[in-house]
């Protein structure tokens, strides 16, 4: 499924949205809003969605090979995923630029606007949440989380595309 799910309250937001009204319309209620934040509408993306459409906005076009080993993911479950975001028009399935044999998936206009757009709604919720931090706590929050996943990445022996990385390949060149 495509669009985010409606979100699963915690036992807390629960009982606050009771506390707000029979009908749950109270702090996340119903409608899937909190504090003015549709985390439900038709334009989210869901988990996988946002990953696939992330790694391709990162690195270009991938065959299902490639996301499957990016993701340490059984080709199966990559093409089931991807053939759903194909369906739906936000990704598209190309011949390799490289002249392989494997067609590639890239994202759509309308899957790299969504892509953009649902990034931009989550780094607008980090923000929210860091707004009370003193900057040097952000900073240190900042070094330590990217010194975890680091760590991770060399354990499991996959790194996540980014750009500094890029920049730092192409800066002795």
């Amino acid at each position: 499924m495509l669009v985010a799910r409606c979100h699963v309250f915690t036992p807390r937001e629960r009982k606050a949205a009771g506390a707000a009204g029979a009908d749950g319309a109270g702090a996340g209620g119903a409608g899937g809003t909190e504090a003015g934040v549709d985390r439900c509408g038709p334009d989210r993306l869901d988990r996988s969605a946002y990953f696939l459409l992330s790694r391709l906005d990162a690195e270009g076009a991938m065959s299902i090979g490639q996301l499957a080993d990016a993701f340490h993911l059984d080709v199966s479950t990559v093409n089931r995923q991807t053939g759903t975001l194909v369906r739906s028009g936000l990704l598209e399935r190309i011949p390799d630029p490289d002249g392989g044999l494997a067609r590639k998936l890239r994202a759509t206009t309308l899957g790299a606007d969504r892509f953009t757009a649902e990034r931009d709604r989550r780094r607008a919720a980090l923000a929210g949440i860091l707004e009370g931090w003193a900057e040097e706590e952000v900073a240190r929050f900042e070094e330590m989380l990217t010194r975890f996943n680091r760590e991770v990445e060399t354990r499991e022996g996959r790194a996540w595309p980014r750009e500094d990385d890029r920049a730092d390949d192409t800066a002795g060149v």
